[in-house]
């Protein structure tokens, strides 16, 4: 086993006497790119079977080989032969360490080796290590106490150097005390002295110093010896060095030398060059500023003519003023005598054509001239300060609106009258007038109106100016003047004037009732007025744009250059078509979203009062009609107020919204919902008069309401839709009101109709019953109906709605009747006679349920069908057109069971129901299909009977049946 230490080192650890190998193995631990000197010298004593004998292993290099090594067999025959050798070679400088490494006894053994046999009975190993120096070789020190076993090596490697004395000295050396304060970064000589002095060991510690310092010596004597060649090989090559260097600075000498006479030759023409660039500039320069001079004196005299023809020469003074500019720029002209006067001149000629050319804008804005406004931009765009004008102008027109606005909003202002009224006496206060006399809001509504005005005539003047912009162009290079206006991400003067505007009425607003309670309520309660300012402010806008360009057709300047294209598309104006991303409208009245929610919070509590007025806690009585008549003349006043304006109208519209909601939460809770409400027996509870009392209360708020949205001409459709989906709200509550009595009444008449099989049909009654006009029962439905109708539903006031409402119980009653008539067996003639005179006075019981007795449609239809089938045979019945369409296919069939013998059972017989059970069946399957699959299993089972009873023909009216109820699942497929 081997163990790699540090770098360099390789340990070959002791074994027990015991554990003596018979085959030496030497791993490839140490590094194979440097080369190893190591040699080892094995003896082999005392073998009976092996001869002793001097090995050298690992001279040269180790060449990295994985391993190495070999059986200690006679001569070295087991170690490779390319590192075997007869006797070690010992290089100068090499030295022996002698090193026991074991030994040991081993029991006699033999093992076959290729024919050979051989035994090994005690070896004695001795390991040698050769140390020579190297070129980089260093002393390096194993401690002894190293893990391996005492008996351990330690074997340097490349930079090992020294003997193995001159290592422990070295390393006893290092682990002194005395000296590791030596070996210390941040040693120092005084804190070392005084210390010594201090523990008074002077004299020891000089004596170690002494032995130290010899120690010392000797070791650098060693490695001087040991290096002599290399530093006798390191002052030769200083000496070398130096030659080298002197050489060098010969040739630096000769490549001065030839630089300075090159330096020479050069200098002179170069001098000459730089004489004549700069002579040659400054002519340049001088024939520059003449030609400048002359140029300016030129122009001079022309601006001179140019200024005397006024106006109609006023662009062509800003041109060569322009001129005059570019040629004054990037020199310095004063002190030349001959255009002093002239620049004087110059300056106040620019001063004089801005001011005439301001003065001509001022005024083409103001009477809408667009000549003169080209003109004065044309100016402005020949002295090349168009931009700077034209924001100064609209930045102006800002400010003044700005002022007008505090003006108009000055509370001191609009309070001034009605404190000269108070003032008087002593001890009278001088506090304005409160924001609610007719004084202070007359005064601020004429204010708001003068403000518009003035802001509708601002705004027109920078419409009017933009227009001009969009149309002008330079007529010497054809730039259009609006895009010079815009070029560098900037937008047009009219955006930014509007947003100015906007922005300037919010805030001053904004601040002038946080200021003032007496103008914040003003706006909040008389907001729709407000906003119909701002409304009148936006259409003038709107047809001041569509009149505008009509203005520029019939002026027809001349020196405005229109392309038509552009023309067309210069139509659509901000006011009239709204960009995708801009809308200048909702810029303007976002200044009033505060008071706009204000107004609607109070406009809501004002529909919430008299309804919470009229329904006190506790009360069980719906409004009167003059309770009503005051909800709905204030459902009419907010929305005739907030017509001003669309989408107020529609904000109102849900604010009368939720007050129907209202109403309809109040007067539900007045309803009776115990039993007594829904009860048909007796005359009216109280619970019912209640009830009633409330339908018509929510019926005539109902029509009310809708009265009043009728009569508004200008209530946008969204607004009138919102409405009318509360008013169904009502409408659902008066439903939900009258149906338990609605359900009571349906099933009261069920209860009687379904009698109807208690009487005898069979025929068997005497002749003298003929005459009878109708059945029991039918004469009990009819007082019913009448009783209830009389009783009950007299009293609501809204017929169209009762009448709505109990038709649904006429269809029902008929429905029930014409299913139950076909249920009855036997059916004898005189039956028939009886049952047909039920069917004529069944027209007059639902009379009084419904307006006419053939608006019930299909039902009054089957009614009338089903009657004549009563006398007819069954073939007749199977082939009748009413089949199908107004008579149900199952109804007939269950008709053409009571001509059938009895073993041919009805549905309700084979299944042994009761006549109400089966017919609560068929109102739970409403199916047509359903209901002939259980009459087809009727048929079924009649067939089987007659079989089983080993019958040979069936009824009559069997295969009729059998027929119909094929055409009829042929038709519901």
């Amino acid at each position: 086993m081997t163990e790699k230490l540090g770098r360099n080192h390789l340990l070959l650890p002791a074994v027990s006497a015991r554990e003596a190998p018979a085959t030496f193995i030497l791993p490839a631990c140490l590094p194979s790119s440097d080369p190893i000197r190591l040699g080892l010298i094995l003896a082999l004593e005392k073998s009976s079977a092996v001869t002793p004998g001097v090995h050298l292993f690992g001279r040269g290099s180790y060449a990295g080989a994985s391993s190495c090594g070999g059986s200690l067999q006679p001569g070295g025959r087991g170690l490779p032969r390319a590192i075997r050798l007869s006797a070690p070679a010992w290089p100068p400088g090499a030295h022996l360490g002698p090193a026991t490494l074991c030994t040991a006894t081993a029991a006699k053994s033999s093992r076959q080796a290729g024919g050979a046999r051989w035994t090994r009975e005690r070896a004695a190993l001795e390991l040698y290590v050769i140390i020579w120096p190297g070129p980089r070789d260093v002393i390096s020190a194993v401690p002894a106490n190293m893990e391996g076993g005492d008996g351990g090596v330690a074997v340097p490697g490349l930079r090992a150097l020294g003997s193995g004395a001159g290592a422990e000295t070295v390393r006893e050396l290092l682990q002194d005390d005395c000296y590791k304060d030596f070996l210390s970064e941040d040693f120092d000589v005084k804190t070392y002295t005084s210390q010594s002095i201090h523990q008074a060991i002077i004299a020891e510690q000089l004596a170690k110093l002494a032995q130290g310092i010899s120690q010392l010596d000797k070791e650098l004597h060693i490695q001087v010896v040991a290096r002599h060649e290399d530093l006798l090989a390191q002052a030769t090559g200083i000496e070398s060095l130096e030659g080298v260097l002197q050489m060098m600075q010969t040739r630096i000498g000769a490549l001065q030398g030839a630089v300075d006479r090159m330096k020479a030759k050069i200098i002179d023409p170069y001098n000459k060059i730089v004489a004549r660039t700069a002579q040659l500039a400054r002519l340049q320069v001088a024939c520059d500023l003449l030609r400048r001079i002359i140029r300016i004196l030129y122009l001079s005299k022309r601006l001179q003519a140019q200024l005397q023809g006024g106006s109609r020469e006023i662009t062509k003074a800003a041109q060569s003023l322009n001129e005059l500019d570019y040629l004054s720029q990037g020199i310095d002209l004063s002190g030349i005598e001959v255009i002093e006067n002239d620049l004087l001149f110059i300056g106040r000629a620019r001063l004089e054509v801005e001011n005439q050319a301001k003065r001509l804008l001022e005024q083409g804005v103001e009477t809408q001239n667009p000549t003169q406004v080209g003109t004065a931009l044309q100016v402005f765009y020949n002295l090349g300060t168009l931009k700077d004008v034209i924001t100064s102008v609209v930045e102006g027109y800002c400010a003044t609106i700005e002022e007008n606005i505090n003006s108009a909003l000055d509370i001191k202002v609009l309070t001034q009258p009605s404190q000269s009224a108070v003032r008087g006496g002593p001890g009278r206060s001088t506090m304005p007038a409160p924001g609610n006399t007719a004084a202070f809001r007359a005064s601020l509504w004429t204010n708001m109106e003068k403000l518009m005005d003035h802001i509708c005539t601002i705004c027109g003047q920078v419409q009017h100016l933009q227009k001009v912009l969009t149309k002008k162009r330079d007529p010497v290079s054809h730039i259009c003047f609006i895009e010079e206006i815009v070029k560098d991400g900037h937008s047009e003067i009219l955006y930014t004037f509007w947003n100015s505007v906007s922005q300037a009425l919010s805030s001053q607003f904004q601040t002038a009732t946080n200021s003032s309670m007496f103008l914040k309520q003003a706006f909040e309660g008389e907001y729709p007025k407000l906003l119909r300012l701002y409304n009148d402010l936006w259409k003038r806008l709107q047809q001041y744009s569509k009149n505008i360009q009509g203005n520029f057709n019939a002026s027809g300047p001349t020196d405005i250059c229109v392309d038509l294209q552009q023309l067309e598309d210069d139509i659509q104006d901000m006011f009239i078509q709204k960009k995708p991303d801009y809308d200048p409208e909702k810029t303007l009245k976002d200044s009033l979203q505060p008071y706009e929610a204000a107004y609607l919070s109070k406009s809501l509590s004002r529909l919430f009062d008299p309804i919470n007025l009229v329904f006190p806690n506790g009360g069980r009585n719906p409004p009167s009609a003059d309770e009503l008549d005051s909800i709905t003349k204030t459902i009419a006043s907010e929305l005739n107020i907030a017509a001003v304006d669309v989408n107020l109208t529609l904000a109102v519209s849900k604010n009368v919204a939720k007050t129907i909601h209202l109403y309809g939460v109040k007067s539900e809770q007045l309803l009776s919902t115990q039993g007594d409400a829904s009860q048909v027996i007796g005359p009216l509870t109280e619970g019912q008069k209640r009830n009633v009392a409330v339908v018509n209360s929510l019926y005539k708020f109902h029509q009310s309401v809708t009265k009043v949205v009728s009569n508004q001409n200008s209530l946008p459709p969204a607004a009138e839709q919102t409405i009318i989906s509360a008013l169904k709200d009502i409408h659902d509550l008066m439903e939900n009101a009258v149906q338990p009595l609605l359900t009571s009444v349906g099933d009261a008449v069920e209860a009687i109709i379904i009698t109807m099989h208690q009487e005898d049909f069979s025929g068997s009654s005497n002749i003298d019953t003929l005459d009878v006009t109708c059945s029991l029962y039918m004469k009990e439905l009819q007082g019913f109906i009448a009783r209830v109708m009389n009783d009950y539903f007299k009293n609501f006031e809204c017929s169209d709605f009762v009448f709505d409402n109990t038709e649904a119980i006429a269809h029902r009653a008929i429905e029930l009747f014409v299913r139950n008539a076909s249920l009855i067996r036997p059916l004898g003639h005189n039956g028939k006679m009886r049952l047909a005179a039920d069917f004529a006075q069944m027209e007059l019981a639902v009379g009084p349920l419904c307006r006419r007795v053939s608006d019930l449609g299909k039902s009054y239809r089957m009614l009338r069908s089903f009657r004549p089938l009563l006398f007819q045979a069954s073939e007749l019945v199977a082939s009748s057109s009413a089949l199908g369409d107004t008579i149900p296919f199952s109804i007939i069939l269950q008709f053409l069971f009571s001509s059938a013998p009895p073993e041919l059972k009805s549905p309700f017989q084979r299944i042994e129901w009761s006549h109400a059970r089966f017919s609560q069946w068929l109102d739970d399957h409403p199916s047509e299909k359903d209901r002939l699959l259980l009459i087809r299993a009727s048929l079924e089972a009649y067939v089987q009977s007659v079989r089983n009873r080993g019958g040979k023909e069936f009824a009559t009216v069997y295969p009729i049946m059998v027929q119909l109820l094929q055409r009829a699942l042929s038709a519901h497929q």
